[in-house]
């Protein structure tokens, strides 16, 4: 498995050159999730690559790790050039980066 750590995925969120892709439960996602990125439950992720970028790298996030781990597991054996953020969307609202409630992708 790939790992980004949180710094760098800071720098490649802020210059947008990566897709992040929450892998969360709705629920979960709502709460608080990073600005911008897209929800995909992990449940549904292998029926929804089509949604998923091909042409950049795209940053799984979860709420600590553990998921997105396996997810970009996944993504890279099916071709996508994909990382797990390290410490997912907690080690983010800790480190007082900006964090979206509800449900809208911004």
């Amino acid at each position: 498995m790939r790992e980004i750590t949180l710094d760098q995925f800071a720098a490649s969120h802020a210059d947008g050159s990566a897709f992040v892709l929450d892998v969360r439960e709705g629920t979960e996602y709502v709460e608080g999730h990073v600005p911008g990125a897209a929800l995909i439950p992990m449940s549904r992720l292998s029926s929804h690559l089509g949604e998923i970028p091909q042409d950049r790298a795209v940053h799984v996030i979860c709420r600590s790790g553990n998921r997105s781990a396996s997810m970009a597991d996944f993504l890279e054996r099916a071709g996508y050039d994909a990382y797990s953020v390290a410490g997912g969307t907690d080690a983010w609202a800790r480190s007082g980066r900006p964090v979206v409630t509800g449900r809208e992708q911004r």
